[in-house]
């Protein structure tokens, strides 16, 4: 298969000279046209750093993204990113088949080419029947199914997801992945997956990338030798899935601790200080909902 992204060197640091942090060093990884990886890592280690850099959001300290070939010096036109909070990404103003439509101005012309795409990519995730309802509407789990499709209307060469399903309760997360799995498998798309869960890494991925502690470097590329068609119960009850949940879980617990700072090192103090903060927020929301 021909490599749809390809990470070399990547370095990214935060603040400069004596009070830089350094939040990824020396990545380098490759991801296949139609290959779903999933990357997890302990909390704060550069997970999101990673993706940003990949998405064009940030500018990279060092090395070079390359997606299909193309260098990465801004946010390609060809990629789409599903986020955590689907109660932020979604307009609420907007009904949810404009919500889908919105980023495909620009993309396709004509507004009854754009509203059939939308239609169809709702009708992928399962929602064909509430595109004139608006998100405060719907259920968290619907919300973030709209989300899903907006990404796969634009028809993207790379899907990007930041803990997609972080946010929605166990059930409706289990009713996500398997979503999930169905239309990556019936529309052939190529994946990258970001996630603190072990198990959910397992389930979705056809590999599974391990990072150290910040600043995150990859401890193992782990191939998942499971069949393609997937469940939820069969499948985590498995040995080949326990086995390797087992060992992602022990090299995640034995990998290097965080090298001590220097006391003035205001940059990486404000940067961990802002992850745990986050992540604080987007568990308080979550219990909220």
């Amino acid at each position: 298969m021909p490599t749809m992204l390809a990470v070399s060197g990547l370095v990214h640091r935060y603040g400069g000279g004596a009070t830089a942090h350094t939040a990824v060093n020396e990545l380098s990884f490759t991801v296949e046209a139609g290959q779903l990886a999933c990357i997890v890592g302990p909390s704060g280690c550069g997970k999101s750093t990673l993706l940003r850099c990949i998405a064009g959001l940030i500018t990279p300290s060092g090395g070079e993204i390359r997606l299909h070939g193309d260098l990465v010096s801004g946010v390609p036109a060809d990629l789409a990113v599903v986020f955590q909070d689907y109660s932020r990404s979604l307009y609420p103003w907007l009904s949810v088949r404009r919500n889908v439509e919105f980023p495909l101005r620009g993309r396709v012309s004509g507004r009854s080419a754009r509203r059939a795409r939308a239609e169809e990519a709702l009708s992928w995730v399962g929602l064909a029947d509430v595109g004139g309802k608006y998100p405060w509407q719907l259920s968290g789990g619907m919300q973030q199914r709209v989300s899903i499709a907006r990404a796969l209307a634009c028809q993207p060469a790379l899907l990007l997801m930041d803990e997609p399903f972080a946010s929605v309760d166990a059930q409706t997360r289990a009713e996500l992945e398997d979503l999930l799995l169905r239309v990556r498998r019936e529309q052939g798309s190529t994946v990258l997956l970001v996630t603190h869960d072990i198990d959910e890494s397992v389930y979705l991925g056809d590999r599974v990338l391990v990072l150290s502690r910040s600043p995150a470097t990859i401890v193992a590329d782990l191939p998942v030798d499971l069949p393609p068609d997937r469940d939820q119960i069969t499948t985590r009850g498995s040995t080949t899935f326990v086995d390797l949940r087992t060992e992602i879980a022990r090299l995640l617990h034995h990998s290097p601790e965080h090298r001590p700072m220097p006391a003035n090192d205001l940059a990486a103090d404000r940067f961990l200080a802002a992850e745990r903060a986050e992540a604080a927020r987007q568990a308080t929301e979550a219990r909220t909902r």
